[in-house]
């Protein structure tokens, strides 16, 4: 059964800083807790990730996914291509420049190919997103700090 969340954060940053951060996917396992290790396959005509290659470990469950990146001046996102825990994954991120500032909005639809308890795809889906928004906008932070 296919589940989906969403969760917005404000960035106190411009779209292109963030998404430099969310294009630098070899750096997400230093703010995402989920990620244990990537590895780009192919890199798009712009230099930026296409295919990746991702170790991923949620409440005890390790993963290791494929998935292909799209990307926007506004938005990046992903399809699952293989998994050994997922049917399906849909995940994008939508940035809105606000001034000084930009809503980020993260997106994610997940079907496990696994039977996994409502209460542990519940927390492992909240930890994705927190990592996903949180820990995204920590990391803006330390890189711009390190920049400026």
């Amino acid at each position: 059964m296919a589940v989906s969340d969403s969760r917005e954060v404000v960035i106190e940053a411009t779209p292109e800083e963030i998404m430099d951060v969310i294009a630098d996917v070899k750096s997400a396992p230093d703010w995402s807790s989920q990620h244990q290790g990537a590895e780009i396959l192919e890199e798009d005509a712009n230099g930026r990730p296409g295919k990746v290659k991702l170790k991923l470990k949620t409440m005890g469950i390790s993963d290791e996914q494929v998935v292909q990146y799209s990307w926007t001046d506004t938005s990046a996102s992903w399809k699952l291509v293989s998994s050994s825990q997922l049917k399906t994954q849909d995940a994008s991120y939508t940035l809105t420049p606000d001034g000084a500032k930009t809503k980020v909005r993260f997106e994610i639809t997940v079907d496990p190919s696994v039977p996994i308890p409502g209460f542990v795809l519940k927390r492992a889906m909240k930890g994705g997103l927190e990592a996903a928004t949180d820990g995204l906008r920590k990391q803006v932070m330390k890189v711009k700090k390190s920049k400026g």
